[in-house]
């Protein structure tokens, strides 16, 4: 079913993320060349730090959110067979997250709100970036609700029978977005709009940085979810095989709802605002988000080894070499797997209480993140868009060569920036510096670091530019596509039941909001039971 409605929503949705993306990309390369002096005619600390703000909002939450959401347009649709719940409201939801994505990207690109990705306080911005990014978020619960919707109406339309997983796993991860947005929307709305208004002197800084815990590390998850939705039902079919299991990929969407909201304060380890005991049970549950990665990891590999077997792979290994590398979709996923493994190894050094010490607010930081999110996620975003631009336009994908280039590019540019930022982590360089004193002999042992940081910075911005370029040439590509459905991939062995734990999310929410409760409620309430001094603001 190619659904008319949902396939614009999902293209302006799209063009909304991938255009701003583009623009990210480009103020990341002038970060990289000024952080190793490459640029010092251009040297200047409020430039930088513009950009490194715009450049995190952008990454962090306007790619994110609307490409997640045009995804989840397409796959409500294309999954359940059926057309969206309530398309105004989509539209709705799309043109308020707009309108608070310009608010804030003006005064982002004016100077006035240089408080970088996280926005702690005491840094103040202008208003207007508080109230866009509110928007923003707002917007995006719109789609929260359309996604919920759309599955209850399929479940009463289809008694008993199984949800399909790509939008069981999408509900998923509306449902987490939407619990684990509270937190940054209660910081935004109750302190940093009164307080950047004027209508309070002073904000709580304590209070503050716990509510954007809440949503700080789970929102890496609500990135994560929709790269795991395509490794389970659109890589194993791209690769010529079956999903080695259903049950195994649903238990982990429901694991990942559960346990990666309730654990922000690995984020915390040294700030004074939260108690050790606190601090170690959210230390806990995040060694606890491991297993559904784990999960996945095994899942997915199996199945690219039946998809191997299929195609005649013998041996321990020789499945590996008989997949279809030559598919988008396997090869990002092949990529992504590996930067998974590297990055997920470096987040459990991160999430100890007592490593995390060492390599606390180091590059280190940077360089885990940056291979995660902008490795793993962004990379299985491309293969989406490849996969999905030809169901939605009807037009082939200008350049499959140039598309298989453009993968190998982002991984080898991600490999080249993300790497050395480990060893800079390690070797004692901060984040959140516009430069680096050369003329010390303390660090002299970095530069030839942020060289290869420099290039890793071309090599990604280039591969930026051949991704949206193929995406505008499809447009104009005069091939039509000859198949416009959408191929989720089917279980070894077909699911004709599922236990109601593993076909809905109402037993798991209330497990969620008590374990919410459980980690957040007294370490945020006692900023309302004992007296706290607020902190004045620094005006950016």
């Amino acid at each position: 079913m190619v659904d008319k409605t949902a396939g614009r929503l999902a293209l302006a949705n799209f063009w909304v993320a991938f255009a701003t993306f583009l623009f990210a990309a480009v103020l990341g390369l002038y970060q990289t060349l000024e952080r190793g002096g490459l640029l010092p005619g251009m040297e200047s600390p409020p430039l930088y730090f513009a950009s490194v703000s715009t450049h995190g909002v952008i990454m962090g939450f306007v790619l994110t959110t609307f490409f997640i959401m045009g995804f989840g347009y397409w796959v409500a649709t294309s999954s359940l067979n059926q057309a969206l719940w309530s398309p105004r409201l989509a539209w709705l939801g799309f043109l308020v997250s707009l309108t608070g994505t310009v608010m804030a990207a003006a005064t982002l690109l004016t100077g006035h709100a240089s408080v970088l990705y996280t926005f702690y306080p005491p840094l103040r911005a202008n208003p207007l970036f508080y109230i866009g990014a509110t928007l923003l978020v707002v917007g995006s619960w719109f789609w929260c609700l359309e996604m919920v919707m759309s599955m209850a109406r399929w479940k009463k339309a289809h008694p008993g029978e199984p949800v399909p997983l790509a939008m069981f796993g999408t509900v998923a991860n509306a449902i987490l977005w939407f619990v684990t947005s509270l937190g940054v929307a209660s910081e935004v709305i109750f302190q940093l709009i009164p307080w950047s208004l004027g209508l309070k002197e002073t904000v709580d800084v304590g209070l503050a940085r716990t509510l954007f815990s809440w949503t700080l590390h789970a929102i890496v998850y609500f990135w994560l979810i929709p790269a795991y939705i395509a490794m389970y039902t659109l890589l194993p079919r791209a690769a010529g095989g079956k999903l080695f299991s259903d049950e195994m990929a649903r238990i982990a969407f429901i694991m990942l709802l559960v346990f990666s909201v309730p654990i922000g304060f690995h984020h915390l380890y040294v700030d004074p605002f939260q108690a050790d005991g606190w601090k170690f049970m959210h230390m806990i549950g995040t060694f606890m988000v491991a297993i559904p990665t784990l999960l996945t990891g095994f899942t997915v590999i199996a199945s690219l080894e039946v998809a191997g077997r299929m195609r005649g792979g013998r041996g321990l290994f020789g499945w590996i070499g008989t997949l279809p590398y030559d598919n988008p979709m396997v090869l990002a996923g092949g990529l992504a797997l590996l930067m998974l493994t590297v990055g997920g190894w470096g987040g459990v050094v991160n999430a100890s209480y007592s490593m995390d010490v060492a390599v606390h607010n180091t590059q280190w930081i940077t360089g885990h993140f940056h291979l995660i999110f902008a490795g793993t996620t962004v990379i299985m975003y491309f293969a989406i868009a490849y996969y999905l631009w030809p169901k939605i336009t009807g037009k082939a994908l200008r350049s499959v060569r140039m598309a298989r280039l453009q993968l190998w590019l982002w991984f080898i540019g991600m490999l080249i920036l993300t790497l050395p930022w480990h060893v800079l982590g390690l070797l004692g360089q901060p984040r959140r510096i516009s430069s680096t004193p050369y003329d010390d002999p303390i660090v002299q042992q970095w530069i030839p670091y942020e060289i290869a940081m420099a290039v890793g910075g071309v090599v990604l911005v280039v591969s930026a530019l051949l991704f949206v370029f193929n995406l505008l040439a499809t447009h104009t590509s005069g091939q039509p596509e000859s198949d416009r459905v959408t191929h989720y991939a089917e279980p070894v062995h077909p699911v004709l039941k599922l236990p109601a734990l593993l076909n809905g999310f109402g037993f798991w929410v209330a497990v969620l909001a008590t374990y919410l409760v459980a980690s957040y409620g007294y370490p945020i309430l006692q900023f309302f039971l004992m007296e706290t001094h607020g902190t004045f603001p620094w005006d950016i």
